[in-house]
């Protein structure tokens, strides 16, 4: 690369970046192997640096060995030769495998036939753009990371890019320090994601038991939530949470956490509205020794706990606009700055999930929310559906606490109670306000003062409230999945509904006893087998439930914890 390409990329990186200047102090190597003298970076005292405390000092924060940098391949893609050539100087120096193209079909055409572990790809390029680029990273290596730059950076770009599962969108011009953070962090999702394989390769093959949450639920709505959960799970786009009190919002990002590369690391919940502005602060982002009275020692937060992992952040709307602003910084460059800290502290790698029970657009509108954070944690939005609008899966949550709990609160051999087809009707037609949370509260004292073997109606499960009429002669009604579809379409789909909770509903009911379930319903056992087998079905050989099978290439679930909320 020539002095005069040198010098426009120091240009180019002039974000008043004045100690990272990696490249000041890297020497850069021409064609012909001779060494440029290093240049010192174009100050502009207007331009804000965007890392804090930009240098090696951040650099240095995310410590990556060299061994496993040569061992890291990265590809560059742009039509822009010097920021091209120039990225590829700072991270072969870094000690990285690069390998860099400015043609988008020749990237393409690479990326079809090699895998690598980190991609840059410019957005905007002529024959394929850099979405296509994405596409066809993840196609040869889902557990590629990919990085979008642009000079023309949008929302709506940044956030097609993330849902498509990119890992970063990098608006154009970046500093060096930046561009080093963000790799580091890049390649430390990569070494997370290598021991969340080992993990699961050291439990599949000791047959350790695994503790995998399992959703229960075969209504329409339900199932297309934690169809979305399960494809955002292998992606580390953030998810954005909706759902009435007492849906199961915590579980549901606990599924993705789970079903996730990072599941190896920690799961970290905060309630924003349970903690005052200060409090809060302090818990996500740790503190100084002396930043207050009663911080006798520094702490880390849970930003940094949850390094690797996920945080989830429950009731989003209730957090103060000051620790929002704060919050959209970590989450733009990783990098965490204490409470009383004059310095940065950690540079973190954390999955976002975020939740509310409200409007967050009416949150964002009221201004109790800032925008910009909204749409950098709405990548994927996700809507837990109220129970009353999931009535099929009653009897089926019902029985499956009854059982839990019994087994958690009464002594073993004694016989559980049976809840009777009107205490089942009851329950269907309740309006469960406080949605699964209440269903469970009320089987957990059923069984409190339940007498072992006896039979639970309706005036045993103290119902508070008025019912609310079913929306046909039966409560767990199909008739929501007909919508505007043909006839053939229509029986299809109600047919097939039908025999999944059906099926669902018998072998729970039989306790997971083929045999008896075949009985009742007056059939052979194959046919039963092949119904679950067409369902995407299978039993759970711990606890005799029916459960969703593991989608193909991922270790099947020996023993399966199953959650509802």
């Amino acid at each position: 690369m020539h002095l005069g390409a040198f010098y426009a990329w120091c240009m180019l990186l002039r974000d008043g970046d004045s100690v990272a200047q990696t490249l000041h102090s890297l020497p850069v190597t021409h064609t012909s192997g001779m060494r440029l003298m290093s240049m010192p970076l174009m100050q502009d005292r207007n331009l804000r640096p965007r890392v804090p405390d930009a240098g090696k000092h951040v650099a240095a924060l995310v410590p990556i060995h060299r061994d496993a940098k040569a061992r890291i391949r990265v590809f560059i893609v742009d039509d822009e030769h010097t920021l091209r050539e120039s990225c590829a100087t700072v991270l072969r120096q870094q000690g990285y495998d690069v390998t860099v193209s400015g043609r988008g079909q020749d990237a393409f055409d690479l990326l079809k036939r090699r895998a690598f572990d980190i991609v840059l790809a410019d957005l905007y390029m002529q024959q394929v753009d850099g979405l296509a680029l994405l596409r066809a990273a993840l196609e040869t290596n889902r557990d590629c990371i990919v990085i979008v730059m642009t000079g023309n950076p949008s929302v709506d770009s940044s956030v097609e890019a993330l849902r498509l599962g990119a890992f970063d969108y990098l608006p154009k011009p970046f500093s060096a320090t930046h561009l080093d953070v963000l790799i580091g962090r890049a390649v430390h999702t990569l070494l997370v994601a290598r021991e969340t394989r080992d993990q699961e390769a050291r439990r599949d093959r000791d047959e350790t038991p695994s503790d995998r949450i399992t959703l229960l639920g075969t209504a329409p709505a339900f199932r297309q939530a934690v169809e979305l959960a399960r494809k955002v799970a292998a992606t580390d786009a953030s998810v954005f949470i909706t759902g009435e009190s007492g849906t199961g919002k915590e579980m549901i990002a606990q599924f993705i956490h789970q079903n996730s590369r990072r599941s190896s690391r920690e799961f970290v919940a905060v309630n924003c509205a349970a903690l005052p502005e200060g409090l809060l602060e302090s818990e996500m982002f740790g503190h100084r020794k002396g930043a207050f009275t009663g911080a006798v020692r520094d702490k880390a937060g849970l930003l940094e706990t949850a390094s690797g992992g996920t945080l989830f952040l429950d009731e989003l709307a209730e957090m103060p606009k000051p620790i929002q602003a704060k919050l959209l910084r970590v989450i733009q460059d990783g990098v965490v700055r204490r409470v009383g800290s004059e310095t940065t502290d950690a540079v973190v790698n954390v999955r976002f999930i975020a939740a509310t029970n409200g409007d967050p657009e009416a949150a964002v509108a009221a201004g109790a929310m800032r925008e910009d954070l909204y749409y950098r944690l709405r990548v994927v939005p996700l809507v837990v559906p109220p129970l009353r609008d999931r009535q099929e899966d009653i009897p089926l949550l019902a029985e499956y606490f009854l059982s839990t709990y019994w087994a958690r609160h009464r002594g073993r051999g004694e016989p559980a109670p049976t809840l009777t087809e009107a205490a089942i009707r009851a329950l269907c037609v309740h309006p469960w306000r406080g949605n699964v949370r209440e269903l469970q509260n009320v089987i957990e004292h059923v069984v409190v003062v339940a007498e072992p073997g006896g039979a639970i109606g309706p005036a045993e499960l103290q119902l508070a409230g008025e019912a609310t009429p079913p929306s046909g002669a039966n409560p767990a009604s199909l008739i929501s999945t007909l919508l505007e579809e043909s006839y053939h379409v229509a029986r299809e789909r109600i047919t097939a509904q039908f025999e999944r909770q059906y099926l669902t509903w018998l072998v729970n009911r039989a306790g997971g006893n083929m045999s008896k379930a075949a009985r009742v319903a007056g059939v052979d056992r194959t046919t039963l087998y092949r119904m679950m087998e067409r369902h995407g079905l299978q039993r759970s050989h711990t606890a005799g439930w029916v459960i969703e099978r593991e989608p193909a290439g991922e270790a099947p679930q020996r023993e399966v914890a199953h959650s509802t909320l």
